[in-house]
């Protein structure tokens, strides 16, 4: 197995570690950042903004882009948006859960359903027929996916009802069906990272979540990063609960569960049915190759559960307005440890990711401050260029 097509909504982590692995990898993405690009074969822009869109990508355009590429591809690996890739579309094999238990796995209200089955600890999840049963507070979130920008907090009927119609108003056109009332429960997010064939699960590595960190997002609940390994006294309970949770769904290779770590413990928030954003801090801070252990699952076997040698942190930066990715940004960005780097001439929309920052050191709170100095030089030069042509425009004050 030499040649890999990777699809997704962003698939520069899956594509930077499969060339790091040594294959020659294609990507299809909705960025096709600088870092892709150098790392990739080749690439072609996904030109999907929803997760209805990529749901309903035709087999046949991926066919085409394939052929364009002039690869003979051996596998399939895709991402964020495609989990749910039909495998019997393509001549080659596509290594990742079958979609039923992708689908099943990424619905939080069926996952709510299986959580209770298995007694696992999870919020308690409402249908909208049971409105009248909700216990406030609550939180609404699209039934699969969304990276946390569309979730809201409602304290009450009213800004429940307010939330379902904002939401239901919105470009990917949720329906009330496709949005989970969620218990509200204050915490610590943090995921686990794992491995898995037909019989067995390994947990890679527990991980701190960055949910809505301010100095990141202005979202209140945006996925912002994360920072591995994560020390916590609930460590051994979540990776039991993950690696039973997953073999019980039935998924295989990279998997991550998402947890809330409660005054009460642990509790299951979210499965995600692929590679996570977590790829880059858990590589960092063990030094495993996720792509090749993931290649690996399919052929039944696992590595050796690595240990975290230091902590590695990812802060994924927001855009906070339209931004025109000129030569002056581009080089402000590249002079920190950045990835996810946008292309020169590109457009970053408002609220947005812009770039994601990298830190390592010994220390969690030296790795947090590292990313926050390079947030602050990022948003600085920003803030000071807009300053710049607002003057030029006004000279002198004039009126």
């Amino acid at each position: 197995m030499q040649n890999i097509l990777t699809i997704g909504f962003d698939t520069r982590n899956i594509a930077c570690s499969a060339s790091r692995a040594g294959y020659t990898v294609c990507s299809i993405d909705a960025f096709r950042d600088l870092d892709l690009q150098e790392c990739a074969y080749a690439s072609a822009l996904l030109e999907c903004r929803t997760s209805s869109e990529l749901h309903q990508l035709d087999p046949h355009w991926i066919m085409a882009k394939m052929d364009a590429f002039g690869l003979d591809f051996d596998a399939i690996v895709p991402g964020s948006g495609m989990e749910m890739l039909e495998p019997c579309s393509f001549p080659c094999p596509v290594l990742a859960s079958s979609p039923e238990a992708a689908r099943e796995a990424s619905n939080k209200l069926h996952l709510a359903n299986r959580l209770e089955a298995l007694g696992m600890p999870h919020p308690r999840c409402y249908s909208p027929e049971e409105l009248d049963a909700i216990e406030y507070p609550v939180i609404l979130k699209p039934a699969s996916g969304g990276g946390g920008i569309f979730n809201r907090v409602a304290g009450d009927r009213q800004e429940l009802l307010s939330a379902l119609e904002e939401l239901s108003g919105l470009d990917q056109e949720f329906t009330e069906e496709e949005i989970v009332v969620q218990q509200f429960l204050e915490g610590t997010p943090a995921s686990v990272s794992l491995l898995s064939t037909k019989d067995e699960s390994l947990a890679v590595a527990v991980n701190e979540q960055l949910i809505g960190i301010p100095w990141l997002s202005r979202l209140p609940f945006a996925y912002c990063g994360n920072i591995t390994p994560f020390r916590t006294e609930h460590a051994e309970e979540m990776e039991a609960l993950a690696k039973k949770l997953v073999l019980e769904l039935g998924l295989l290779g990279s998997n991550g569960v998402d947890f809330l770590v409660t005054e009460e413990g642990p509790v299951v928030l979210e499965v995600n049915p692929r590679f996570q954003g977590s790829l880059d801090t858990v590589e960092k801070a063990t030094g495993i190759n996720l792509f090749e252990a993931h290649v690996g699952c399919f052929r039944g076997e696992l590595p050796e559960k690595p240990e975290a040698k230091l902590f590695a942190a990812r802060g994924v930066l927001y855009s906070d307005r339209e931004l025109f990715i000129d030569r002056k940004l581009m080089e402000v960005i590249l002079r920190e440890k950045s990835a996810d780097i946008p292309f020169q001439g590109t457009v970053t929309e408002p609220d947005w990711p812009l770039t994601s920052l990298f830190a390592s050191a010994s220390t969690r709170d030296e790795a947090v401050r590292s990313l926050e100095g390079g947030a602050e030089r990022i948003k600085t030069f920003i803030v000071d260029r807009k300053k710049e042509e607002r003057e030029s425009l006004n000279p002198a004050g004039k009126a």
